[in-house]
């Protein structure tokens, strides 16, 4: 049978002349100091020179000179001692001198190791053989060294009986060794200490979690820390602005304690009031479950203990509810993981390869048609016409926008991971190419001059203008309207002004004959992405006024419907999450009501949103709330933010 790590490590406790270290070489110099903060160091480390410079920068002179004197001891203690307990030396630090020892000759360690697998003892007789084995090795190195045994479980134990005094050893220690446990408990300490002197009125449990309480940490895993503020007595704020007024400060103390030890940026803290908490055991919450099960208390007052040992009893268990409610979370993720796949389609692959058609269609020089009619337009223009486009990639196109169809209409109801790595490398490929239609045009159109491109861009210009409430504007005008509209209220960037006065200049320069072909070539590559982005902020602005105009309600037993105000006229979708929707249509009266309702259809009313440059700005008036009564009926609810 295969000896379990506690058998391994009982056997190693075999002494016998171990002065001499197979294997040891001396530290080299310059070789990576041992340094609490930033990623404790691995157990692998072999010199502690930087660490132990940098501990004499922060003592007396006389105690200079005695770090001095131990160093290279000390540097052959943690070898000789890691050599013979490779893996379970969790961390060796130098602790503060006795007060009794007149001399100061003694040299205080400490020595935590790991025990949580040993299973052939017990506790107080490892310990026993442990300390003797550790006392023999410091002593064969020289007999001032004082090593102090703890072992792992003893620390949590002291934790579980409330006995802290142990921790105030590690917050006092300077760790010459570090898996990670040391830097832990030392910042811990530091930072419980901190918060309780300001809170501890309100503090009622102070937990380390986490994956070096689980026996899973690395180097580079973070300090957890929970910290439960009780909130059953709160009057003067709410019990949320008590959680958040406390959290800020905690974690600003977190980033203090940081500091004053070396171990920044790795104190991960939580905070919780203690009725959210409660609530959380009540509803099996897997993660205060968790948390209850593993963490250990650094502070308490009477409450984590008790829970963690009724949950260990088999006491706290799941309501009826909770088990309901997390045996139905796997379909919904699994639901939700169809939308998804389902969303890429509808939205995201198609909106990929429309936006850039038309983008290509209006470099071109033809306004952007409607996104059923940019496949013919793309065909006719660019494959028929102009010959620079194969037919192949126009069947991409209608492709993609045929399943969005399918999906919107209900006759497909979802999409295949296979269909969507399809859809995504036809559309890498469809970019590609369209990619090349750009250089292509931009060739031609250099042939044909700046006063072109300068005209198409002025009229998208416009276009996003207009967007913004200009409603006209004359040409000397626009570039000061550019940089007052959309520049300084931050809709563009600035770098879309300069690349707007030069197309400018450009054209003023072309006039008089003293443009280059490279200054050409110049203007082309600034407008075709001014125009993009101007293209895309069109479609942005437009999509947010429609979405502006839209009604949203809740009826009946959970159903959502929306009620879309197109001007003078409305539609009405009756169920949203159904995959065969209902729509239907009806008049805007001036006073706001909804009149002459009748069926209507999907297709009428992509219809009418394809042919509302901007929608007009929807009123909602009193006669409107009594016509949805009569749609969806007496229960139905207007829906904010939804």
């Amino acid at each position: 049978m295969t000896p379990s790590r506690g058998d391994s490590l009982a056997k190693r406790m075999n002494v016998g002349k171990i002065s001499k270290v197979e294997g040891y070489k001396a530290p080299e110099k310059g070789a990576p100091p041992n340094v609490p903060g930033g990623n404790p160091p691995g157990p692998q480390e072999n010199s502690l020179s930087n660490e132990l410079d940098r501990l004499a920068g922060q003592i007396p002179d006389d105690a200079k000179k005695k770090l001095e004197e131990i160093k290279d001891k000390l540097d052959v203690f943690k070898s000789k001692l890691l050599a013979k307990f490779e893996g379970y030396v969790m961390g060796i630090a130098l602790l503060p001198p006795d007060k009794d020892d007149d001399k100061k000759e003694k040299v205080n360690v400490l020595v935590l190791m790991d025990d949580s697998d040993s299973q052939k003892m017990t506790k107080d007789e490892l310990r026993e053989r442990l300390s003797g084995v550790v006392k023999q090795i410091a002593g064969d190195v020289d007999q001032n060294l004082v090593p102090d045994t703890v072992l792992l479980t003893e620390v949590w134990q002291a934790c579980y009986d409330a006995r802290y005094e142990m921790l105030q050893m590690f917050a006092m220690c300077a760790p010459i060794h570090d898996t990670g446990m040391l830097a832990a408990l030392k910042i811990a300490e530091i930072h419980k200490t901190m918060v309780l002197k300001k809170f501890e009125k309100y503090i009622v449990s102070y937990i380390l979690a986490g994956s070096l309480v689980q026996g899973k940490a690395t180097p580079q895993s973070d300090i957890d820390v929970c910290i439960i503020i009780d909130d059953t007595d709160v009057k003067k704020m709410t019990r949320a602005e008590l959680k958040d007024k406390l959290r800020a400060i905690i974690i600003g103390m977190g980033i203090d304690a940081g500091k004053m030890t070396g171990i920044e940026n790795k104190i991960n803290i939580q905070v919780w009031i203690l009725t959210d908490f409660w609530e959380g055991i009540k509803e099996a919450n897997p993660v205060f479950f968790t948390f209850l099960r593993d963490g250990i208390p650094l502070y308490d007052r009477g409450i984590f203990m008790p829970w963690k040992l009724l949950l260990q009893m088999g006491r706290i268990k799941p309501s009826p509810e909770a088990i309901d409610m997390f045996m139905s979370t796997g379909d919904q993720i699994l639901e939700r993981v169809k939308f998804k796949l389902k969303d890429i389609g509808m939205e995201d692959t198609f909106y990929a390869l429309l936006t850039p058609s038309q983008a290509a269609l209006m470099m071109y020089g033809i306004p952007p048609p409607t996104p059923k009619e940019t496949p013919q337009v793309m065909e006719d223009v660019f494959v028929k016409k102009e010959k620079l486009l194969e037919k192949e990639y126009v069947e991409i196109l209608k492709k993609n926008i045929n399943v969005r169809k399918e999906l919107e209409h209900g006759t497909k109801k979802n999409l295949t991971g296979v269909e969507v790595d399809r859809l995504i490398k036809d559309a890498e490929k469809y970019l590609k190419r369209l990619n090349e239609l750009f250089k292509e045009i931009e060739r031609r159109k250099e042939e044909e001059g700046v006063l072109h491109t300068y005209e198409s861009m002025i009229t998208v210009v416009r276009d996003v203008l207009r967007l913004e409430g200009i409603k006209k504007a004359q040409d000397k005008e626009l570039v000061k309207l550019f940089e007052s509209e959309l520049v300084h209220k931050g809709v563009l960037p600035d770098k879309y002004l300069r690349i707007f006065k030069e197309i400018e200049k450009a054209k003023s320069q072309y006039s008089s004959g003293k443009l280059e072909k490279a200054d050409i070539q110049k203007v082309q590559r600034d407008s075709r992405e001014l125009l993009r982005v101007l293209v895309e902020h069109i479609q942005r602005k437009r999509g947010i006024e429609l979405e502006r105009t839209k009604i949203h309600v809740k009826y009946g037993s959970n159903k959502y419907g929306e009620v879309v105000l197109l001007g003078k006229q409305a539609f009405i979708i009756h169920d949203i999450d159904s995959e065969h929707r209902e729509i239907s249509k009806a008049e805007v009266t001036p006073e706001g009501g909804l009149v002459k309702t009748q069926a209507s259809s999907l297709e009428e009313y992509e219809q009418a949103v394809s042919k509302v440059t901007m929608p007009e700005k929807a009123f909602i008036k009193e006669p409107i709330f009594e016509d949805l009564k009569g749609i969806f009926g007496k229960d139905v609810e207007i829906l904010i933010n939804y």
